[in-house]
């Protein structure tokens, strides 16, 4: 960052100021196969300034904001333009007084940069192991490593560095029978590179793409308690998660309230959310959040008990908060029965969707069904088509989730979740 751009800011005039300075250094590998087709270095800067400006109107005090990203190489002419322009459009914006965060000595950066050389090791050494098959096997696959540093100046005194790794892997696999052949592509995001769990999920879905070469429709099953055991459930979670955010509380769209429970007992288990400040191989681990508060550990619900809000600040104070932050991590507690014992009786377990939702402020879900095991007593089949729908609104009291746990990414989730009795469309045909 140039000094000029935090001396423009001083002398500009503004209420207040921020300047958020993000250099990416990365590591990208692309394969056919496990043949390497290129790979390259790359460095990227993104900086962005947040301008402040308190006015009145009407009685009533305001404090307005703009932001915009400044290209790393503008000059100081291109960078005293876009101060002045967000100076006139954070005039424009009349939200409700609140007061920036303060400095704070808790900060401090977590670790030191990242070893770009051994986590891109480690993910290609667990592309390496996965076993394949003429049946099912990896037809590409990218990997991205980064070193991420990341600086906040503001203009209450805040001023603090972190690095921190950020990595991605994506993955295509085709799956084929003398009928046809099949693709299913994957995502998986992460800090540093969990080897085994990275080897466990694509020998996952090399297995999901072969029973997906003999799956039969979906039948009507009208009410059935569905399953899910990929991640697919972080939406569940993420709609009780999301409600506690102190900017949907104020908004209206969740009428979560401290003290009183998330969701109607209806016999299922109590949901346990906590924030934390880390968590091992997280993309999201950092002392401070996007507008210099300090990351703390926090339990956000308890026994399925609203505790604590979190959110931004300017939401924060409205609802009557001064000591918030945006976490990065998050861990639901497991349940209290092993995911061996969820995966009893009559039930479908989807693992693959071509969309699943929940709606955060109704709780409806919804999503069309690419791949299931319909489980019958002692009976299997893989199953495609056809929809699952519901709301949690009234089906999450109910919620089992399994003492097992999965992460992904920043996420750590019951490795199993059972959302009883939710409705079952048929496929077509």
């Amino acid at each position: 960052m140039e000094n000029f751009i935090l001396d423009l800011l001083k002398k500009s005039g503004a209420d207040g100021w921020a300047v958020r300075d993000e250099i990416r250094t990365g590591w990208e590998f692309y394969f056919i196969r496990h043949a390497l087709d290129q790979n390259r270095v790359r460095e990227t800067e993104h900086i962005t300034l947040t301008i402040y400006r308190a006015f009145e109107e009407d009685g009533k005090k305001y404090l307005g904001s703009a932001s915009a990203e400044l290209a790393p190489t503008a000059t100081e002419t291109e960078a005293e333009k876009l101060i002045r322009s967000l100076l006139f459009e954070a005039g424009l914006i009349r939200n409700r007084a609140y007061t920036l965060n303060p400095p704070c000595g808790d900060a401090a950066p977590l670790a030191a940069a990242p070893e770009l050389r051994t986590i891109a090791g480690d993910f290609l050494r667990a592309m390496k192991s996965v076993k394949e098959s003429a049946e099912a096997d990896i037809n590409s696959y990218e990997i991205f490593t980064d070193s991420v540093c990341r600086r906040l100046v503001t203009s209450t005194g805040i001023d603090v560095t972190d690095v921190y790794p950020s990595s991605m892997a994506e993955v295509v696999v085709n799956a084929r029978d003398d009928r046809r052949e099949i693709e299913l592509y994957r995502m998986y995001k992460s800090g540093s590179c969990d080897a085994a769990g990275l080897k466990a999920n694509v020998e996952e879905t090399l297995r999901f793409g072969r029973d997906k070469l003999r799956a039969g429709k979906t039948p009507a099953l009208g009410k059935c308690d569905v399953v899910f055991s990929t991640d697919d459930a972080l939406e569940i979670y993420d709609y009780y998660i999301d409600r506690m955010n102190a900017g949907m509380v104020y908004q209206g769209i969740s009428d979560c309230e401290i003290g009183k429970a998330v969701a109607e007992d209806k016999g299922g288990d109590k949901l346990t959310v906590r924030a934390v400040k880390t968590l091992e191989n997280s993309s999201h681990n950092g002392a401070f959040d996007d507008e210099g508060a300090p990351v703390r550990d926090m339990t956000i619900i308890s026994g399925g008990v609203a505790e604590n809000f979190y959110g931004r600040r300017m939401f924060a104070q409205y609802i009557g908060l001064e000591d918030s932050f945006s976490p990065g991590n998050f861990v639901v507690e497991g349940g209290g029965k092993t995911a061996a014992e969820l995966r009893t009786g009559k039930y479908l377990e989807v693992v693959e969707f071509s969309d699943f939702q929940v709606d955060t402020a109704s709780g409806d879900i919804a999503g069309e069904i690419r791949l299931g095991y319909l489980h019958d007593g002692d009976s299997v089949s893989v199953v495609e088509g056809g929809s699952v729908s519901g709301t949690l609104r009234e089906l999450g009291g109910a919620l089992r989730f399994s003492s097992e746990q999965k992460q992904y990414n920043n996420y750590l989730i019951p490795a199993v979740t059972r959302l009883c009795g939710a409705s079952i469309t048929g496929a077509e045909g």
